[in-house]
């Protein structure tokens, strides 16, 4: 990613995003993760991906790193509720830039009526090329849960983009699957030495 900050408005826009994950959705206290495992931080990434100017600045960084790392993907989506919003603006982004993806949301449990589907899109044909969108990996399983079903409704996974990589073993889960391409991690919210 790293030549990505030579392209004009990347670097600056990455920089205003970590401002705003940093002073509204990082928090360093004890707390209990969704694996079950204790840290002494925390990071809601929905404080910023739901805002107006955090969603914007999402989608457009998602939008460069895919076209970077999975041009020819047409759809972005991940598991409810993290990546939804993410999907929504990476989509909104695409379109603004003339290289339009869908969104796509993976459900944690199918759809109780109907198709029973897990995965809902807006008619994306078997095969097509699809990135996966995550907010927080720690252990990568919303991650590979995401890509397993993705998987399962025909669709051909080509990279996974996280917001933060807390770089607690979840990259390299999710690299055993497909790369995996983060914006910021748990270093850049504190030093390696007070995180655990």
């Amino acid at each position: 990613m790293n030549h990505l900050l030579d392209r004009p408005g990347f670097g600056a826009r990455r920089e205003r995003l970590l401002e705003l994950l940093r002073t509204r959705a990082f928090q360093e206290r004890e707390v209990v993760l969704s694996s079950g495992a204790k840290s002494n931080f925390y990071i809601d990434c929905k404080q910023v991906s739901l805002d107006a100017e955090g969603a914007a600045l999402i989608g457009e960084l998602f939008h460069d790193v895919i076209e970077d790392v999975a041009p020819r993907a047409v759809a972005a989506g991940g598991l409810t509720l993290g990546a939804d919003p993410l999907a929504t603006a990476t989509s909104i982004a695409s379109f603004q830039r003339g290289r339009p993806r869908s969104a796509f949301i993976v459900r944690k449990e199918p759809k109780g009526h109907g198709t029973n589907q897990w995965v809902e899109h807006a008619g994306l044909p078997a095969g097509a090329e699809v990135v996966i969108l995550e907010d927080v990996v720690t252990t990568g399983a919303a991650t590979l849960k995401a890509i397993e079903r993705a998987r399962l409704a025909g669709l051909v996974v080509a990279h996974a983009v996280a917001l933060v990589d807390r770089l607690e073993g979840g990259r390299d889960a999710v690299v055993a699957e497909v790369p995996l391409t983060a914006l910021f991690t748990r270093d850049d919210f504190m030093p390696p030495e007070r995180a655990r």
